[in-house]
């Protein structure tokens, strides 16, 4: 009765939702008890399972179970309710709102559990989610919850389709976890929603314990998911989770491993990265795992999983890009609280703060107080976590490192079952976030662990308050209390507080702050709703302060804590003073609360680092007193300071709790710092200082001054600046100085001891007599002070600084303008003419004195090359000469060139020297002299000419848009002018400019477009003297790929660069980063390849990781256009990171064959040179070797791994008898040896002489023995090259096939995704295919029934259709009494088992009733009885029973060997009903992905368009033996068919154009039945080569190339499409469809015949050139054949697993009724032969069934078949087979290929099959009554699927044929003459063989 209020318990106590409210009120005293007060309270009338707050917190959605609450913010006050529950339902039914659903089992009424409760407050809904109808959510309005906002699905005539997987959302399950988070997309792109959700389907806790199978969740609801949530846009997208028309982005864990994953969700947030160049978020999710601690995927129970969301710049999820895939990013890592022994291992909250991660772990079985688990507090930081992931993708990746990180292959979207390392290096990106090409999903094995801060007993929820340097952290109780723990920044526990909340009520792990005032906290319980306040909290002295606190500085020191007075208020701490004089006493104090006695045991006040002193307390009046350090204990004043800063800190019980700085200060140090200004710096300083008049100097206090009076600064004696007049040299003058405030008796006493040279005139006025002042120089200014004779020291104020000019005429003058012009100065100078100098004017002139005329002795215009200029003026003119003027305005406007006036410029003026003017524009070409007319004109000697520039062309006319194109520009008169400008598109400069007469050079800018652009050639900023000059913009060029990506630390290998558009390259050079090497020039070869040789390397150590490569295009860093954007976005970024990279390795090492210096050679014979190279990284092909002994080349041969030979067929001749032996590779050249040029010619003519003259015969007999041993030792050699060669290529075969065998696995995992859907055919059709494989709409020929035509329409096949399904029985209405009277008589007649059985012998004992008219009959039976499934299985039992019979006295292992029985056939298609079901649940996937591997593994390589034989295959007979090399082509094809619009494409270079195709088909319609798709002729395919042009791609054109007479077939090599070329398929113009359809047979028939050329005529055509390439044994291919086989591998266990199971909830019923039937028959009869008993079981089910499925894929799919998919299906049902055979193989090395492929694998197999029958043997048996049952129910599901008087009528026509050997045997039978079911036959033949049935019914 704990629920219960009251002592009567009457009343149950209403679930709640807590908000609690924390206002941190002033102190309280000590001794009582700090107290979270509750304020406001909500009763919920059921349990709560979730609230949330809206955006600015001003109301609280609760959810609980069948109600929704909508509370006011503050008060909890009910706005709005809604009813949400309870409902009819049932968890193995679909949610009624899928218009298609249907559900057989009961549905009851069901409470409605919230499991997702998210605001989404941009478009104002409120997602709620629930635990009825498979988890389906809502959006309800957030102003009125009440309402459903959007109701989805519509319904209406806004009907959308909808699909389970957009309806199942959360768990269906009150205790299956589930959480949810909205993710806002940038730039206003809708919103996502994240889920994450307990599995509850099958296998399950949660599923339905009914031995149910009807698992909705497996396939609807992955784990995890995004989904859309644009409730403004498309509600058919409305929850789905498809970010690209292909990819799902889900993460769902295999059928097989959920048991082994079963994951409970806890919290899902955002969190961003804490690294500034990658601050992306993230969202995290919390989650708890079971797995076994020993499974190698997530060892711990607690795990941290992360997802990346988008770019940096964005909130959440990309918005403008593509979203990444789920998968992709997901890596999942341990959370360890506590050490390995004794870790709380179960993860109950968390919650996100900042950089750090707060978790509340349980220690599962470790009761506590009250039986409650133990319970930690940990704590993480998010940078050590990101540091991790890093790591551990690093790990994966680039350097695999054993047990920390592995790929999670239980999941189904993920890539495959290892990481691997690869050549590459991972962008910072990439490593946060991984990549579609990388391995993914990941775990991380070592979990992250943090030691525990705080332990507790039955903690459930954590929340965390951060200031300053100080944490507080609530956390909730399972027992209703909630705790307040405050923690210091070492995150240790410094204070801890509680109070009950809801006693025996847990506390909700999710507590949120108020979004709008973080001091309130909501919280929810289980059964109460309260408002809390923690109220006045004691403050102890063990925690003096809860909170970080902060100064502040305002002419006092005051302590005080920054936050908001609800929360906390803290100690008020003020110190009096601030600022301090040098020799003052005054003490700080601070202001203490009253009950500071009892708080504080021990104060200091410490200064700096030195100085500790003990506190004396007032505490009466609440006062501290703290004094200050003594004087000689002051730091010394820095020269040009007046003051010094002291740290101060107020330090309790040894901590330092209040810190300040108190700044003592120095007046009298004002006046040496300023002496010229000591009076207003004294009076104006921060600090309190006076003037004292009587010492002239700033003191600190009026004490230190007898008549200090109070004064401002504009009260200080001061001079008053006022211009004087210039003064010659050498003369004396009286100067007088003005000054202010000088009425002050002291000021007085001060002027009149100025000295000789002062005396006052009124006070305000002093002269300085007969000053006389010397310069040297034109002029110069000297200050002017008052100082005090007796003290140097001391100045009168001078704020503006005075000063005097004194000038010297004698200098500075070198011509009489520039004297005379000195009058505007006032200087008074005189020029002399006779002695060409400048005086000093000493009295008036009498007239104006008048200077010589200008003269010009050089005229130069700006930027020109000569003296001209373009006509349209503007260019600088430079005038130099003499008498120039006295001043600007003399030449102002008296320069003309000519009769054009130019413009002189002030600036530029120098007096006399200089003019720079600016020439007007002139009407046309002329040549004239420069005049200056200044009062007397002068002229220039040479003449200055305006001429017209002629701008011509440009070369070239185009380039690249990232600019870096050298232009030339062609014309004539283009250097003149000053100023030259080429502007491109009226905007942007041509840089770089240079200029001759005849053309400018200059270099293009970067531009954002392609596009023509006009060029604007603009002299002196005029108009363009360019017209129709333009430059096109054409596309950046593209570098794709790199190859080799290796190179010798030498350099000089050459580096060959693939891409387009190279033809717009001018120069292109290429650097490697980091190796200290200049830059090497590189050589545009065509528009698609670059060649560069590679720098050397001087700091590289050898096998470091490769060094990125940069290349400049036109001098431009190249960079492609993802990277040029991840640029723009990242402008911090600024490090290029290149897309290419270079490794560098030892320089490779060679040697002779015996490593000898020396190498003997006699002259004029062939030289063959054997080189051994050691063995490298760098794969060097053998054009990049070059041999040479002395000068001459050796021509390379054979180049393999260890071995290099060539030879030299001429002859070796050189005045040195010594030839080096060189080698070089690029840059690197190594002599390895020395050859020796013998003289053997001589004694060997010697030796014959001699020899001929001892014995003639015997020298010619060793004559002819040294030649045959020449020979044959040539011969050997010749040989051993030969084998060497051989063997090279037999190993480099090998190599290729065991690379492939350990790739593609990964490969082709990655690649299938196949979660659409698998195209099943339906039931009927199923049965129609399997029954009657050859009467088909897709078959030619039908034995039984009509078959149907092709439909002509083009773009679609027509789906199948067969009479035997249901449909109209089509006779003539005349023949439809007789005919159906006749057909129920006969279907009696069918049913009577003892008819059925004679009816059936009779028909097998006749000669002419074929084997397939036993199997066309078998087959008619089993459709007319397939509504009395049990009484067909009885027919079948009695009539095995006969033929058990009949071969168990022959040889009973051949029974059901083969098909050529009415009743063996029967038990083919009995078999093929009651395993239906079993292989469309179970093997189905298995077999489908089978199918789809085998087809993706063919076209991976190269196909023969004619002979269909491919590189990869399972057959030998269907294998290329060839070695073509293949290269992949993605194209972007668009095509408006299949429910998409545009895909990337991979193919092969060598395709044929149809091969293309049917890839481009397959790509499209994958989803789609094959019976709908397009064929191959009925569709066109255009290639859009530029914008502008494209062209269509035929096996056959104009264009095919002939070869002896014979045309091949195009390629995409042909067509020389690139990667990433844009293609078109559409559909042909129905119109032409049979023509062109002729015309393509025709066509083909031509080429096929011609198409097919013998090895040997191939053989010899071949050129010379390649003649030493041998022909390799075609066995050598057949390591392919393995290299498939390990690829297939995975799906093919998977298959036969899938098949030789028995799954627990739903047993092979069939299998078990037939074996038990065969084991009976077999012990009636005495067999106790076990093989004989395995044998029966095998002929009977994987024989006769199950190979039958394997061979013939499209019984079961609607899917195409190809020959060569059927040669490879009939390799695996040939081991298959063998696998259920008990013979052993006896194989060797002539045995079949498609035997020995899987010989290995056979022993395993059959060990399956073999536990695979006993497990069936060991089932319960199956009673008569279950099996019928069983049957019935079978017969129910398809009842009214076929035609069964069809059916009837075709069985009657073999009656109506063995008419009278049927009577013969029935008369013959005593049992059906007894009931006289002859004469009925007899009825049936009457009515059916009527005259008008006769006449109507043969057609």
């Amino acid at each position: 009765c704990s629920r219960m209020r009251g002592p009567a318990c009457a009343e149950p106590r209403p679930p709640v939702l807590l908000p609690l409210l924390l206002p941190l009120l002033p102190l309280l005293l000590p001794g009582r008890a700090a107290g979270l007060e509750v304020q406001r309270k909500f009763l919920s009338p059921t349990l709560t399972n979730n609230f949330a707050l809206d955006g600015p917190g001003s109301r609280v959605y609760l959810a609980a179970v069948n109600r929704l609450f909508q509370l006011s913010g503050g008060e909890l006050a009910l706005e709005a309710e809604a009813a949400v529950g309870p409902v009819l339902d049932s968890p193995l039914c679909h949610a009624p709102q899928l218009p298609q659903a249907s559900c057989e089992h009961p549905r009851v009424l069901t409470n409605n559990y919230n499991k997702i409760l998210q605001p989404d407050p941009e478009q104002g809904v409120l997602v709620v989610c629930g635990s009825i109808y498979q988890g389906l959510c809502q959006l309800r309005s957030m102003a009125n919850i009440s309402a459903v906002a959007v109701r989805f699905p519509p319904g209406g005539s806004d009907s959308v389709a909808v699909f389970p997987s957009m309806l199942n959302v959360a768990a269906n399950h009150p205790n299956a976890s589930t959480v949810g988070l909205v993710l806002r997309r940038g730039g206003g792109g809708g919103a996502r929603l994240l889920v994450a959700a307990t599995y509850t389907g099958f296998g399950s806790p949660f599923f339905p314990r009914n031995n149910s199978l009807e698992d909705h969740r497996f396939e609807n609801t992955p784990e995890i998911a995004i989904r859309a949530l644009n409730a403004r846009g498309d509600l058919a997208k409305l929850f789905t989770f498809d970010i690209n028309p292909s990819d799902d982005n889900i993460l769902k864990i295999k059928a097989g491993d959920k048991a082994r994953h079963k994951l409970s969700f806890v919290r899902a947030f955002l969190q961003h990265g804490s690294t500034p160049p990658a601050r992306r978020p993230y969202a995290y999710l919390a989650l708890n795992s079971e797995a076994n601690a020993g499974d190698k995927e997530s060892p711990a129970h607690s795990l941290l999983a992360r997802i990346c969301l988008g770019e940096p710049a964005e909130a959440t999820l990309n918005g403008s890009g593509e979203t990444k895939k789920l998968t992709e990013s997901y890596i999942q890592l341990g959370l360890r609280c506590g050490g390995a022994a004794d870790a709380f291992t179960r993860l109950v909250s968390v919650f996100p703060a900042r950089e750090l991660l707060f978790g509340v772990f349980e220690r599962a079985g470790a009761g506590g107080g009250r039986g409650r688990p133990q319970s930690a507090l940990c704590v993480f930081r998010f940078a050590e976590i990101e540091e991790t992931i890093r790591a551990a993708r690093n790990s994966c990746l680039v350097s695999p490192a054993a047990g920390m990180v592995t790929v999670l292959d239980s999941v189904v979207q993920g890539t495959g079952p290892a990481c691997e390392k690869r050549n590459i290096q991972l962008q910072p990106e990439q490593l946060d976030c991984g990549a579609a090409h990388l391995q993914h999903p990941l775990a991380i094995l070592n979990p992250v662990t943090a030691t525990p801060i705080f332990t507790y007993s039955g903690l459930t929820a954590v929340a965390v308050a951060s200031v300053n340097n100080y944490t507080v952290v609530f956390l909730g109780t399972a027992s209703g209390a909630l705790l307040k723990i405050n923690l210091d920044s070492t995150m240790k526990v410094i204070s801890r507080r509680s109070i009950s909340v809801a006693y025996g009520e847990p506390v909700h792990p999710i507590m949120q702050f108020d979004p709008s005032d973080s001091t309130y906290l909501y919280l929810m319980t289980s059964y109460q709703v309260r408002s809390s306040v923690l109220n006045k909290p004691v403050i102890g002295a063990q925690h003096a302060f809860d909170l970080a606190q902060s100064w502040e500085q305002k002419g006092t020191i005051r302590f005080s804590s920054v936050v908001k007075a609800k929360m906390f208020r803290a100690l008020a701490v003020t110190a009096l003073s601030g600022e301090v004089p040098i020799h003052s006493p005054v003490l700080g104090n601070t202001t203490m609360q009253p009950s500071l006695s009892g708080l504080y045991t021990e104060m200091n006040c410490t200064y700096g680092s030195a100085e500790i002193t003990r506190v004396a307390g007032d505490y009466v009046n609440q006062f501290i007193y703290c004094s200050l350090l003594p004087h000689e204990k002051y730091p010394a004043f820095p020269d040009d300071q007046d003051h010094v800063v002291i740290e101060t800190s107020l330090r309790v019980n040894n901590k330092n709790i209040i810190r300040a700085n108190f700044i003592i200060y120095d007046c009298k140090r004002i006046g040496n710092i300023y002496p010229k200004r000591a009076c207003t710096s004294c009076l104006s300083a921060r600090w309190k200082c006076h003037w004292c008049p009587s010492t002239y100097s700033c003191v600190s206090n009026r004490s230190q001054c007898e008549d200090a009076l109070r004064m401002e600064k504009i009260d200080c004696p001061q001079i008053v600046p006022a211009p004087l007049e210039p003064v010659p040299t050498g003369v004396s003058q009286n100067i007088v100085i003005s000054l202010a405030n000088a009425t002050f008796a002291k000021v007085n006493e001060f002027l009149k001891a100025l000295g000789r040279f002062g005396q006052v005139f009124g006070g305000n006025k002093t002269p300085c007599f007969l000053v006389g002042l010397h310069t040297s120089e034109k002029s110069h200014r000297f200050p002017v002070n008052l100082q005090l004779k007796d003290k140097p020291d001391r100045f009168i104020d001078s704020p503006e600084m005075m000063t005097v000019e004194v000038y010297n005429c004698a200098t500075g003058s070198a011509d009489c303008s520039q004297c005379l012009g000195r009058e505007d100065l006032g200087h008074r100078c005189l020029w002399s003419e006779s002695s060409s100098s400048c005086r000093l004017q000493t009295e008036p002139p009498q007239v104006a004195e008048v200077c010589p005329p200008p003269e010009i002795r050089k005229v130069r215009p700006e930027g020109s090359t000569e003296g001209a200029h373009s006509v349209v003026g503007g260019t600088l003119l430079t005038i130099r000469g003499r008498n120039l003027g006295r001043r600007f305005s003399d030449i102002a406007g008296a320069v003309r060139v000519g009769g054009v006036r130019c413009a002189p410029l002030p600036h530029r003026y120098v007096v006399s020297e200089t003019v720079v003017c600016q020439t007007g524009e002139a009407p046309e070409a002329f040549s004239d002299v420069v005049t200056v007319n200044v009062s007397r004109e002068g002229r220039s000697r040479e003449q200055y000419s305006y001429v017209l520039p002629v701008v011509q062309s440009i070369a070239p006319l185009n380039g690249p848009k990232a600019g870096g194109t050298r232009v030339t520009i062609r014309g004539s008169r283009l250097d003149v002018g000053s100023e030259l400008r080429v502007l491109i598109n009226s905007s942007k400069q041509c840089t770089d400019l240079s200029r001759t007469d005849s053309s400018i050079t200059c270099t293009m800018p970067a531009v954002e477009l392609t596009t023509a652009v006009p060029v604007c050639v603009q002299f002196e900023n005029k108009s363009c003297a360019s017209h129709n000059i333009t430059f096109k913009y054409e596309k950046n060029p593209v570098i794709s790929d790199i190859n080799p990506k290796k190179s010798q630390i030498s350099g000089g290998r050459i580096i060959t660069l693939e891409g387009r558009g190279f033809g717009l390259v001018q120069n292109v050079s290429m650097a490697v980063r980091g190796i200290g090497r200049e830059h090497t020039r590189c050589k545009v070869h065509t528009d698609t390849a670059i060649t560069c040789p590679s720098p050397a390397a001087s700091n590289v150590t050898v096998g470091t990781k490769p060094a990125p490569v940069d290349f400049y295009l036109n001098g431009r860093l190249y960079a492609d256009e993802r990277s040029a954007l991840d640029e723009e976005m990242y402008p911090e970024e600024a490090l290029h990171i290149s897309k290419f990279s270079l490794g560098y390795y030892a320089d490779p090492q060679f040697s002779t064959a015996k490593k000898e210096k020396w190498i003997k050679h006699h002259p004029g014979e062939p030289l063959t040179l054997v080189i051994h190279k050691e063995p490298d990284s760098l794969g060097l092909e053998s054009n990049e070797y070059q041999v040479k002994i002395g000068l001459i080349s050796c021509e390379i041969q054979i180049v393999s791994d260890k071995v290099i030979h060539c030879s030299i067929n001429e002859s070796l001749s050189s005045s040195e008898r010594q030839l080096p032996v060189t080698i070089q590779v690029g840059k690197f050249n190594y002599t390895i040896a020395m050859l020796h040029l013998g003289g053997g010619e001589t004694a060997i003519i010697v030796s014959i002489v001699i020899c001929s003259i001892l014995l003639v015969l015997s020298v010619v007999a060793l004559f002819v023995f040294c030649t045959k041993s020449r020979r044959a030792e040539r011969y050997w050699q010749k040989t051993l090259l030969q084998m060497e060669e051989m063997e090279s290529q037999i190993r480099e075969e090998i190599r290729k096939g065991f690379a492939e065998l350990q790739t593609d696995m990964t490969d082709l995992t990655k690649e299938l995704n196949r979660s659409q859907g698998i195209p099943f055919l339906e039931y009927k059709h199923f049965v129609t295919r399997t029954f009657f494989p050859k009467c088909s709409s897709l078959y030619e020929e039908c034995y039984i029934l009509p078959s149907q035509q092709l439909s002509s329409q083009v773009g679609s096949q027509v789906q199948e259709t067969h009479p035997l399904l249901v449909g109209e029985w089509k006779i003539p209405e005349n023949c439809r009494p007789n005919m159906e009277e006749g057909i129920s008589l006969f279907s009696t007649l069918l049913n009577n088992k003892h008819f059925l059985i004679v009816f059936v012998h009779a028909l097998e004992q006749q000669k002419d009733f074929a084997v397939r008219d036993r199997c066309n009959l078998a087959s008619l039976l089993t459709i007319a009885l397939h509504g009395k499934l049990e009484y067909y299985t009885s027919i079948m039992k009695d009539l095995l029973v006969d033929l058990i019979d009949a071969s168990a006295s022959k040889n009973p292992k051949l029974m059901l060997r083969r098909t050529e029985s009415v009743v063996e056939k029967m038990l083919t298609n009995w078999m093929s009903i009651c395993m239906y079901s079993y292989l469309r649940e179970t093997v189905g996937e298995p077999f489908f992905l089978l199918i789809c591997a085998i087809k993706q593994q063919i076209n991976k390589g190269s196909i023969d368009a004619i002979t269909g034989k491919a590189r990869y295959t399972l057959n030998e007979e269907w294998l290329l033996r060839e070695n073509i090399e293949a290269k992949p082509r993605n194209l972007n094809v668009s095509f408006q068919g299949c429910g998409m619009d545009s895909l990337s494409v991979r193919a092969m270079d060598t395709d044929t154009l149809s091969q293309v195709k049917e890839k481009i088909l397959e790509a499209f319609c994958k989803n789609v039945p094959y019976s709908q798709w397009p064929r191959v002729e009925d569709v066109d395919l255009e290639w859009f080569a530029t914008s502008t042009d494209s062209y269509i791609l035929r096996d056959l054109d104009d264009t095919s190339v002939v070869e002896d007479g014979r045309k091949k077939l195009n390629t995409l090599a042909h067509y020389k499409i690139p990667e990433g070329a844009s293609l078109a398929m559409s559909l042909t113009d129905k119109k032409d469809t049979t023509l062109s359809r002729g015309k393509s047979a025709l066509t083909m028939c031509f080429i096929w015949n011609q198409v097919l050329p013998t090895d040997e005529s191939v053989e010899h055509k071949k050129s010379h050139r390649q003649s030493h390439r041998k022909k390799v044994l075609p066995e050598i291919y057949l390591t392919r054949l393995l290299s498939t086989k390990g690829t297939l591998q995975k799906f093919l266990d998977d298959l036969f697993k899938a098949i030789l199971s028995i799954r627990d909830d739903k047993p092979p019923v069939a299998v078990k009724y037939f074996f038990d039937f065969l084991e009976e028959q077999a012990e009636k009869r005495g067999i106790t032969d076990p093989d004989t008993l395995h044998i029966w079981k095998t002929n009977s089910l994987p024989l006769r069934f199950w190979v039958n499925i394997l061979k013939n894929p499209q019984f079961v799919f609607d899917i195409d078949k190809t020959d060569h998919i059927d040669a490879c299906l009939s390799v695996i049902a040939q081991a298959f087979i063998d696998a259920c055979s008990l013979s052993d193989l006896q194989l060797g090395k002539d045995s079949p290929t498609n035997k020995l492929l899987y010989a290995k694998e056979i022993p395993e197999y059959r060990k399956i099959v073999q536990r695979y029958y006993k497990q069936i043997h060991d089932m319960p048996p199956l009673s008569e009554q279950e099996m019928n049952a069983h049957l019935a129910e079978e017969s129910r599901k398809y009842r009214n699927e076929f035609n069964t008087n069809v059916a009837m009528a075709e069985i009657y026509k073999y009656a109506k044929r063995y008419r009278s050997q049927i009577v013969a045997a029935l008369d013959a039978n005593p049992t059906t003459k007894r009931t006289q079911l002859q004469h009925k036959f007899e009825q049936v033949i009457a009515l059916m063989e009527d005259n008008i049935y006769e006449s109507c019914s043969e057609a």
